[in-house]
């Protein structure tokens, strides 16, 4: 059985609010953003763990953990459902972290109410995404997020924030596209941190001035 998990934390109460969690981390990746911090993840061919190797820890987990959080690198690069399943049917929440790379198998997912929240990541604008992830995956990020507003399921937008990739301007014209998509709760953004990353990228020296934003949304930082 192929390892496509890289590795599984197995204990966490910052990645799903409210909720005692693991994390399993799915191996590769179909964008190279150029903060990631994840880069072992993204480069590696092959992960530590089976899907069947996370089920007899789940196993055990049972009664002591509320949910299961599928990461990555990019976990809907693999087939989820049978995944999904196993998990829903031992008990647990699912929350998905996912760049929206493939809205089909979201759509799938939700359909079928193998999802109770979603965190996609809304890399940049139209004109820098493919220069920050080094893929074309714009518009199935914009279906993404349509499927996710059309549906009835919990879910989050975020963005990794770098002054020298993304400007004011940028995050303004993000906050514009989201508004257009129907999207109108807490937008996340993540202020970078200098740690080992996929481009070797630094910390900016360019001041980011937030009394530029338009605050069209309510504008949540972390970090």
């Amino acid at each position: 059985m192929k390892k496509i998990i890289y590795s599984i934390t197995p204990f966490t109460t910052t990645d799903y609010k409210d909720s005692l969690a693991c994390i399993a981390w799915f191996n590769s990746c179909n964008m190279r953003c150029r903060y990631c911090y994840n880069p072992e993840i993204v480069n590696s061919k092959s992960g530590l763990y089976t899907v069947e190797d996370l089920y007899a820890f789940l196993k055990k987990r049972v009664g002591l953990l509320d949910a299961v959080v599928l990461s990555g690198g990019e976990a809907t690069s693999y087939d989820l459902k049978e995944v999904c399943e196993y998990i829903t049917n031992l008990g647990f929440k699912i929350k998905l972290d996912t760049n929206g790379s493939n809205p089909k198998q979201l759509k799938k997912l939700l359909e079928e109410f193998l999802l109770d929240y979603v965190a996609i990541d809304f890399k940049a604008t139209k004109e820098k995404f493919k220069d920050i992830t080094k893929s074309n995956y714009y518009n199935n990020f914009i279906e993404s997020l349509k499927i996710l507003e059309n549906s009835d399921i919990e879910y989050e937008v975020r963005t990794t924030l770098h002054e020298d990739l993304l400007t004011e301007n940028d995050i303004n014209e993000m906050q514009t596209v989201l508004i257009e998509n129907g999207y109108n709760k807490e937008y996340y953004i993540q202020n970078f941190l200098a740690t080992e990353n996929l481009s070797n990228l630094k910390s900016s020296e360019k001041h980011f001035d937030t009394s530029k934003l338009t605050n069209n949304l309510n504008i949540v930082w972390r970090n």
